[in-house]
């Protein structure tokens, strides 16, 4: 694994910890930071960071808190305190 691949995945810690301490702004400029780091180096960000991040405003979606998560026809719909919504395919 390569350097940045793993401060990418010490910056998710780091935003999963803010987030649930309740301190919003700094989530979000690990989000950026860990954005930024994967675009310089060409690496593609894990899925599981994709999936808890806001592409919009770059918020660490926490489910009933800044994010409502709802089931469709064949996919999941994460929507965004900010309106932003996603959209994952599940069988």
């Amino acid at each position: 694994m390569s350097v940045a691949a793993e401060r990418i995945d010490r910056l998710h810690a780091l935003a999963r910890a803010a987030a649930a301490d309740g301190d919003d702004e700094r989530a979000s400029a690990y989000v950026r930071l860990a954005r930024r780091i994967a675009e310089r180096n060409r690496l593609e960000l894990p899925r599981q960071f994709k999936r808890f991040t806001c592409d919009a405003c770059d918020a660490y979606l926490r489910p009933g808190k800044n994010a409502r998560v709802r089931l469709r026809d064949g996919h999941v719909v994460v929507t965004c305190d900010c309106g932003s919504q996603a959209r994952y395919p599940y069988e």
